[in-house]
């Protein structure tokens, strides 16, 4: 078992600094052109894919790091460069992680590489979880998937929302409700493959920040999908039922059922968390720099304390993050549970440091941080959105409040 260290090894500090490289050069610099038009910058893609750092090798050879901070890593440089850019790059691997947290060996094998493409075709993927009515509360999820045993397809109507890269991903990974009296353990997860008849983009969201990356409704009508499309297998989804239905008849204690959403969610906060730290240290890093050239009353404004005092806070609470994100990452990946939601714990802390941190590097650059001719307004803007998405701050208190007093987590 490795070992937690706040070390990085050679071969880590090498790809750290391979993705700082690619962050600076390629992302950074088309970062303000792709928020003002609003769409996926493709060629940035295509220009990550041709290097190798947008590919299924690439993000295996990161996942599977026993020390388990490969992803936190990437992450993290990646978000520096900028997050709307960087989450058109790494929005695929939600729904990787859906596939790797529900599938067989089998599905993920088959189907994760066909989320990335190749380096002449790239390809991006879809997880759709959230619906109009159902967003912290995946139990109020519609969205209704019917098994026609005739045919071995299921059938899936409903309407998803907030999908990154939704409508335009060749695999839609789609979480529907299988028995509704179940409430979020009557849930599976299903693989919707390109061009499947009945599949459909809906609004496309204009949002406060991370423009470049596309977020849009998905429609499902009457979609019909192979039924080794269901992940897992549908004898396993059928043990699973069950179970619950057993406990919920004897109203018996036992283990904790695992919801298809939720599993996605709690393998994936603390990436989440290390692109929050990304972005603050991005801000923190243009605000330092600012408050040691700028001067006002014949002087540095770094040598204000209120000034110098922020800063210092800034930095404390980015470098606190990044320890929260990596013993998360640490105890996922050494099969440490996390006994007292250490996995909402980083993104919490992460999230709500981002939105602090870039208000802050607004603030040190006064007038200059509220135009666009400066790289922190995009950052505050971006910001928001980590205390919003997979999971708000409101959740990740409730998660930890629940684990720590041994409640359910439903």
């Amino acid at each position: 078992m490795a070992e937690f260290t706040f070390e990085l090894n050679d071969d880590q500090k090498q790809v750290r600094d391979w993705l700082h490289g690619f962050a600076a050069d390629v992302i950074r610099p088309a970062a303000a052109e792709w928020d003002e038009r609003e769409e996926t910058p493709w060629p940035v893609i295509q220009e990550a894919a041709k290097i190798g750092v947008y590919s299924l090798d690439f993000y295996a050879q990161q996942f599977f790091d026993p020390t388990g901070l490969g992803i936190p890593m990437t992450m993290e440089e990646l978000f520096w460069g900028d997050a709307g850019i960087a989450l058109s790059i790494v929005g695929t691997g939600l729904a990787a992680v859906g596939v790797l947290a529900n599938g067989t060996d089998e599905q993920i094998g088959t189907w994760i590489p066909q989320m990335y493409g190749d380096t002449d075709e790239v390809k991006v993927a879809a997880f759709c979880s959230s619906e109009p009515d159902a967003g912290s509360d995946v139990g109020a999820m519609r969205t209704r998937a019917v098994y026609d045993e005739a045919k071995d397809e299921w059938v899936l109507n409903g309407t998803k929302t907030w999908a990154t890269n939704g409508g335009i991903a060749n695999v839609h990974v789609v979480v529907a409700v299988v028995d509704p009296e179940l409430g979020s353990k009557g849930h599976a997860s299903f693989i919707v493959p390109s061009a499947t008849p009945g599949l459909s983009q809906g609004q496309k969201f204009k949002k406060h920040g991370i423009r470049a990356s596309h977020t849009a409704e998905v429609v499902l009508e009457d979609v019909r999908i192979p039924g080794h499309c269901l992940l897992g297998g549908k004898e396993k989804l059928d043990e699973r039922l069950a179970r619950v239905r057993e406990r919920a008849r004897t109203a018996a204690g036992g283990e904790r059922v695992k919801n298809a959403a939720m599993a996605t969610f709690e393998a994936s906060r603390p990436a989440v968390g290390a692109m929050a730290v990304g972005t603050a240290r991005a801000a923190y890093e243009v605000a330092l720099d600012y408050a040691k050239t700028r001067s006002q009353f014949g002087r540095p404004i770094i040598d204000n304390q209120g000034i110098a005092f922020q800063l210092a806070d800034m930095r404390t609470r980015i470098d606190a993050s990044r320890l929260l994100v990596w013993r998360a990452s640490w105890m996922a990946a050494t099969g440490k549970p996390f006994t007292s939601a250490e996995g909402s714990m980083s993104k919490l802390y992460a999230s709500e440091t981002a939105k602090q941190v870039t208000a802050q590097a607004v603030q040190i650059l006064g007038g200059n941080g509220f135009t666009r001719e400066y790289p922190v307004e995009r950052m505050h803007r971006d910001a928001a959105i980590y205390t919003i998405f997979e999971g708000t701050s409101e959740i990740q208190r409730l998660v930890i409040a629940r684990t720590l007093s041994g409640m359910p987590i439903r």
